[in-house]
């Protein structure tokens, strides 16, 4: 199966481990803040490639010391914990909203403020679109909660703008920015505003700082992570980076929390004249999750933690099967630079640009292309992972040009959420909406 048919296929399949083809009830999400309880009694949604469950808990039980952990959560009735015969509510939890058989949702108040749902308010409505403060990029994909290592609360512990390979990077300058959207016809996931991050400026057309071109220069050499960069085995690689940058989050997961998930769009100059090029250039995003997912929630793989890649196992770069947002009147140009060295190269993607120009409008990609041509994007695309309730992960969201500083590529993150249904497996795939 090709890498196209394989995005088509899990979009619009039922795919073991991810979707279950049964519904009668299901809990739908919000933000940073929605996630179901870890019973297992979830009948997710069969439109759904990464369902929540169902929560609420069983009533209240017969708490006879108020100092003790009954249900073995974390914590006690003393130190906040209203429901102490239910692991999945306490103080360190986050509110559910349940749907029940198709009635009207309601929300829990799993995290026992004394409001239900209250934990679940936008936090990224008066972000500044210049903003270098890595708090407000958190922020503006839908990580509203702050932790510190003396409390035991859920959220963001701490956030850094650095450099791929993890060195710290303090003046991120115009390679980051916080945006209400991208162009003139891609909207944010949730919230207000979405988070950008380029190997060039991270503006679209009329911005104040907009690059105006394919390439502009910000980084020079850099060091990429760890087993990167990657390409299709089939393709030239190169070992050089340039103009990275990365969003480095460490977050307490939840109590109730079993996984979490993100959507992201990749934009490249490089797409579609690049594929397979010849020199291998191949600019890319990755994820990269510590401590990296294993065992049996990895069954396409996480190398060196990474969990954003397509089916074959490659990280998220022009060479990756969802890119349907190009010009489908050009097919001549797709992998032109690797025919012009000779192959082998990949055979034309069918359908071809499925979707058009419509999403490049005003990002830049469209006009910034001198006699080329536009450039391309993937459609927004979903990944997911297992997370241990109560844990600490460390989040590296990083991009890069890859064997030169040329024709710069944009990626856009939001809607950062977290996911409750037992056994979530990485994955990436188009979102259900």
């Amino acid at each position: 199966m090709s890498k196209r048919t394989w995005s088509r296929a899990l979009s619009l399949g039922c795919v073991a481990a991810l979707i279950a083809c049964s519904s009668t009830k299901q809990s739908t999400f919000n933000a940073d803040d929605d996630a179901g309880d870890a019973r297992g009694n979830n009948l997710p949604d069969s439109s759904n490639p990464f369902p929540g469950k169902d929560s609420g808990n069983n009533g209240s039980c017969n708490v006879t010391d108020m100092n003790a952990d009954m249900d073995k959560d974390g914590w006690t009735p003393t130190q906040g914990d209203c429901n102490d015969c239910d692991p999945n509510v306490n103080p360190g939890a986050i509110d559910v909203l349940t749907t029940n058989d198709g009635g009207v949702p309601t929300w829990g108040d799993e995290d026992c403020s004394g409001t239900p749902g209250d934990s679940a308010q936008a936090c990224d409505s008066s972000l500044a679109l210049s903003s270098v403060d890595p708090k407000d990029a958190a922020k503006a994909i839908e990580l509203c909660r702050t932790a510190t290592d003396t409390d035991r609360n859920y959220g963001v512990l701490s956030a850094t703008y650095v450099r791929a390979d993890g060195t710290p990077y303090s003046t991120p300058g115009l390679q980051v920015g916080i945006k209400s959207g991208f162009g003139t016809n891609v909207t944010t996931r949730a919230g207000a505003n979405l988070l950008t991050l380029s190997s060039g400026h991270a503006r679209a057309v009329g911005d104040p700082g907009a690059c105006n071109s394919v390439s502009c220069v910000t980084n020079q050499v850099a060091t990429a992570p760890t087993g990167f960069p990657q390409n299709d085995p089939s393709c030239p690689i190169v070992n050089t980076i340039f103009d990275d940058i990365a969003l480095e989050l460490k977050i307490r997961v939840p109590t109730n929390a079993t996984g979490y998930s993100f959507d992201f769009k990749f934009h490249s100059f490089e797409y579609p004249d690049y594929v397979c090029d010849k020199s291998g250039w191949n600019d890319e995003f990755v994820a990269l999750v510590k401590p990296a997912p294993s065992g049996s929630y990895v069954p396409n793989g996480s190398q060196f933690g990474n969990i954003s890649f397509d089916g074959a196992n490659h990280p998220v770069s022009v060479n990756i099967g969802f890119f349907d947002v190009c010009d489908a009147a050009s097919p001549q140009r797709f992998a032109s630079s690797c025919k012009t060295g000779g192959g082998p190269c990949p055979p034309l993607p069918m359908p071809y640009c499925p979707l058009g120009l419509t999403e490049l409008a005003g990002t830049g990609f469209d006009v910034w292309h001198n006699s080329v041509g536009p450039g391309g994007a993937t459609r927004w695309l979903r990944s997911q992972a297992p997370a241990l309730g109560a844990s600490t992960i460390t989040v590296r969201f990083a991009i890069w040009d890859a064997g030169n500083a040329k024709f710069d590529s944009t990626v856009l993150i939001d809607n950062f959420h977290w996911l409750a249904t037992p056994g979530v497996s990485v994955a990436t795939a188009p979102p259900p909406n």
